[in-house]
């Protein structure tokens, strides 16, 4: 039934006075806190400088660069065999994929916006990509959560690997969302008759001769546009680490612990953990710290934990949701992908912590530290980073080309 115009007037009129209401409470609170929002906020400044900025700047720019070069058109040519039958999206995705799985939140939003903004792929297809391809970074797993907060190297892989895991089984979900608004259409005879690679380099000059910038002008736009990225998401940072200070002064979260008491209860989780959720709905660290600190089992804490990161909390959402929008990506299903990947992963988790765990002995994952005191920890992040980056695109591309060369031979079998 379709919503009448008057029923529409009285929706935007709730939406109106309720963001009217909230944004003068969080004015007024943080008068009458002052001290509280002034140390929450050079908080979330710490942390967008010393840990954002350097991490993630290098990589914004590097993917511009490659988009601008026609690197990540002749990448979606080879990887289309991959992506396409599996994931049911361009073969470019499979960049977006390492990209961000390399770098982290929200690095995979950037690269899904530039490639609908591009026309590289439908509104669906962003909205697919986007709800599995946004995930944590191994360094934060490995290091700052597995060994910072946990103090136990070994669950780094348990976590890794439950995270990542979780997410592509959200991808094999969603290659079926949007099917009736799908606009791709193979045309075989035109693909396998071409050979792969020669295909790969002609999109990759098309690509470079239509783009016609010159490299320093490429560069100059790729630094000025990661640049506002970087600071919009440093913002957002800042504003919910504010916002979380906020409600916790106030004891809103208060309200949250005993909903999420009463859902742990239920499916036979510590109620201990109730809190850690209340936090990590909006803040992925603060709320693994949390978990990491609450008095309960092991296994539980491990796998609130590790809902806590799949979920990523509203303030990255909020950062992708302030990227995507302005492609016109709807953020429902993203926000449903989120939640769908915290309850898999936190099962995953809790199964490689007890029937699976003969399986995670067989994973002799190096530790990857965290040593935010040291002076060479952003080299070393973007070294690991870079690193992880092509192992990921080395083993994507060895798949693609295997089922290539694999429908190939079959072809000619038949013929």
């Amino acid at each position: 039934m379709s919503i009448l115009p008057k029923e529409k007037q009285y929706h935007s009129k709730i939406i109106t006075y309720s963001i009217a209401s909230f944004t003068l409470f969080l004015t007024i609170a943080m008068i009458q806190y002052p001290k509280e929002t002034f140390d929450s906020a050079i908080i979330g400044l710490n942390l967008w400088w010393n840990v954002v900025f350097p991490s993630l700047l290098p990589f914004f720019i590097l993917s511009e660069i490659l988009m601008g070069i026609g690197v990540v058109h002749a990448l979606g040519v080879l990887l289309e065999p991959l992506m396409r039958p599996i994931f049911n999206v361009p073969g470019i995705g499979a960049f977006a994929l390492s990209m961000g799985l390399a770098s982290g939140y929200p690095m995979d939003a950037v690269i899904t916006c530039k490639f609908r903004k591009n026309n590289l792929c439908s509104k669906v297809e962003a909205e697919r990509l986007l709800a599995f391809t946004n995930t944590a970074d191994p360094l934060f797993m490995f290091g700052a959560v597995a060994v910072g907060m946990f103090a136990m190297p070994e669950l780094g892989a348990t976590l890794a690997i439950a995270h990542y895991l979780a997410s592509l089984l959200v991808g094999l979900i969603y290659r079926f969302y949007g099917r009736n608004r799908d606009q791709y259409s193979l045309d075989n005879e035109i693909i396998e008759s071409k050979n792969i690679f020669i295909r790969a380099f002609h999109e990759l000059y098309n690509s470079r001769k239509k783009d016609n910038r010159s490299f320093s002008a490429l560069l100059g736009d790729s630094i000025k546009s990661s640049m506002n990225t970087i600071l919009l998401i440093g913002g957002f940072i800042i504003v919910f680490s504010v916002f979380l200070r906020i409600l916790s002064t106030v004891g809103i979260t208060n309200s949250l612990d005993s909903l999420f008491s009463l859902l742990l209860d239920f499916i036979g989780i510590n109620t201990s953990l109730a809190q850690s959720l209340s936090v990590g709905l909006f803040e992925i660290d603060l709320g693994t710290l949390a978990a990491s600190q609450a008095i309960a089992p092991l296994n539980d804490k491990v796998a609130i934990a590790s809902a806590i990161i799949a979920w990523s909390g509203i303030c990255v959402h909020g950062q992708v949701a302030s990227i995507v929008i302005e492609a016109g990506i709807n953020m429902m299903p993203y926000m449903l992908a989120r939640l769908l990947h915290a309850i898999l992963a936190a099962i995953l988790t809790l199964l490689f912590l007890g029937p699976w765990q003969s399986v995670m002995n067989l994973f002799t994952l190096p530790v990857i530290t965290n040593d935010t005191a040291s002076i060479f920890f952003c080299f070393n992040k973007l070294v690991q980073t870079f690193n992880q980056l092509i192992l990921v695109l080395f083993i994507l591309l060895s798949i693609s080309l295997i089922i290539h060369l694999t429908k190939k031979m079959y072809l000619y079998t038949k013929r």
